[in-house]
């Protein structure tokens, strides 16, 4: 095996990982409300309060890491990560678990963010888009697979096993990277302003709000997929999970899909025409959730395509950075995981309000509300793109005048 490919290997173990954590306490969430005595709604902040502190925390982290050592800075955050992760399968109460899930959602996104960096510089050209897809793939195998043993482990000898495990996890994927990863990679030094004029770039800002929108998108109706299929569908609790399966089976399919297209020079201006399709079916959802056939087919088909901009708009952060703003490939490396994080809490509030205000059978309207406003501003990232290439070729050959 080859040493890009073992890499390549251990940088999906990662990102597994860090789904892993992530994802577990949502399987356990009655295990918790049983042990800590405290109400099942109030151990449900538990998610929320991990995907603000990942959003908010990990901008701060990164750009105050970059000055140092990409090699020892990972490692660091990852024994963080392992003493967070540790310290939620010891905790004694509720408010100790809050603690240690802040410590390892502090860590997690800067986490990601340098191993997405040191993937753009591992990896050939022709193979940036391939890797980044499947470390993307990384967080939808632990939702597949990682949660499920997770929730058996915790079935069989306990929650606090489950996070053990993960520990005994993260304890091997640190050893791997401590052989594995380039000690000296070239980087760029910058300020924290010199760092931050990257978001001054229209061909940034754009995409950013596009990733927002985007997960907004998903989150709006994939909340509540668990009453969408046993509640209006009619499916059984027992079927639940071989059907959350098949969808997390698509999910892997969805984001190897993404970087197909992220490989092609147009990703990005092929996205509107998908973004269409997202909107069409968002709004034939509650007429298809009157059938149990159309329903899980309309599901399915969502579940492919919705995040499909994921590789495109990663690998256009990191192309981005990495010709003009050099100081900034971790900060931009960041991008996609922090504004994704604050588009699942947009996405899930708005599910929320929704369910009261129209019902669950109509949820997915406010999708497709987020599914326009993706559109229209990855249209208004290709412009800018556009606009920047142009007075690029303008500034190489001046027209002289005769």
């Amino acid at each position: 095996m080859s040493r890009f490919k073992l890499q390549s290997i251990i940088f999906v173990l990662v990102a597994f990982m860090l789904g892993c954590n992530e994802f577990i306490v949502v399987g356990v969430l009655s295990d918790l409300s049983r042990t800590f005595d405290v109400k099942l709604s109030t151990i449900g902040y538990l998610v929320t309060i991990f995907a603000t502190v990942y959003a908010i925390s990990t901008p701060f982290v990164t750009v105050l890491t970059s000055r140092y050592s990409r090699y020892k800075t990972l490692l660091s955050l990852i024994v963080v990560f392992f003493i967070g992760n540790t310290l939620s399968g010891l905790a004694p109460n509720y408010l100790f678990m809050v603690i240690s899930r802040m410590i390892t959602a502090t860590t997690a996104g800067s986490i990601i963010s340098l191993v997405m960096t040191f993937a753009s510089t591992i990896a050939p050209r022709d193979k940036r888009a391939g890797l980044v897809s499947w470390i993307f793939a990384g967080f939808s195998i632990a939702s597949v697979f990682g949660v499920p043993i997770g929730v058996t482990v915790s079935t069989s000898l306990g929650w606090r096993y489950a996070f053990y495990v993960i520990s005994v996890l993260t304890i091997i994927t640190f050893i791997l990277l401590v052989f594995i990863l380039p000690r000296n990679l070239k980087q760029t030094q910058g300020s924290i302003k010199n760092q931050l004029t990257l978001l001054l770039d229209p061909r940034i800002y754009f995409a950013i709000f596009s990733t927002l929108f985007m997960a907004a998108t998903m989150y709006a109706y994939y909340t509540y997929v668990r009453p969408l299929l046993t509640t209006l569908l009619g499916f059984s609790t027992t079927s639940l999970n071989w059907l959350l399966f098949v969808l997390g089976i698509v999910s892997i399919f969805g984001n190897r899909l993404s970087g197909a297209v992220a490989a092609r020079p147009n990703g990005l201006r092929l996205m509107p025409r998908f973004y269409t399709v997202d909107i069409i079916l968002l709004l034939l959802m509650p007429f298809a959730l009157l059938n149990k056939v159309s329903g899980f087919g309309i599901l399915l088909v969502l579940t492919l395509i919705v995040t499909i901009m994921n590789s495109p708009i990663q690998i256009h952060f990191l192309n981005t950075a990495e010709s003009d703003y050099p100081q900034s490939l971790v900060l931009a490396s960041s991008l996609s995981s922090i504004f994704f994080n604050f588009g699942i809490s947009l996405g899930s509030a708005t599910a929320s309000s929704m369910t009261g205000l129209v019902g669950l059978d109509k949820i997915s309207l406010g999708g497709a509300v987020y599914a326009a406003l993706a559109m229209l501003f990855v249209m208004l990232t290709n412009r800018a793109i556009k606009r920047h290439h142009t007075a690029k070729s303008t500034d190489v050959n001046p027209v002289v005048d005769k």
